[in-house]
């Protein structure tokens, strides 16, 4: 790549990256949510029986500690209780609540209207093929940071 092209690939990642999490914030902050807990609420609305902290973090690509911190912020609005796991007292089994997956239909819409509003005037010809692009970029770039990096998107 030439130097202009990486200066504009370098402006254009970053100026995304930035106004992408923007926009997602102040969709998220309607409902009373920061980024991230968005995955968090709607991966554990997936599994009606709940999951453990451990459970959550491998499916989330965090460490526990990380997964416990980000339920802490989550905790006062009522989205999820802690149960405990029969047979191990250790462990508690984090479970949506009715107001959780109340919200769940609210966050896919804000994720939609985000998407669209990014999005949704390129022809499907170009929205496949920028997708795909960014799909590529971000395997890439998993491989230089490891899983760790996709704490909240």
């Amino acid at each position: 790549m030439e130097p202009a092209e990486v200066m504009r690939v370098n402006r254009a990642l970053n100026k995304l990256a930035k106004l992408y999490r923007a926009a997602k914030a102040r969709k998220l902050a309607a409902l009373g949510l920061h980024p991230g807990q968005d995955v968090l609420l709607w991966l554990l609305a997936e599994e009606r029986a709940g999951m453990t902290v451990s459970e959550l973090a491998a499916r989330l690509g965090v460490e526990p500690p990380t997964a416990t911190r980000s339920l802490a912020r989550l905790e006062s609005g009522g989205w999820f209780r802690r149960e405990p796991v029969p047979g191990d007292r250790r462990q508690v089994r984090i479970v949506v609540t009715e107001a959780g997956r109340a919200l769940v239909p609210a966050i896919e819409r804000a994720w939609a209207e985000l998407a669209e509003e990014a999005l949704g005037d390129l022809p499907e010809r170009d929205l496949e093929t920028t997708v795909s692009a960014l799909e590529r970029a971000s395997t890439r770039l998993r491989g230089l940071v490891g899983e760790d990096a996709l704490t909240e998107e």
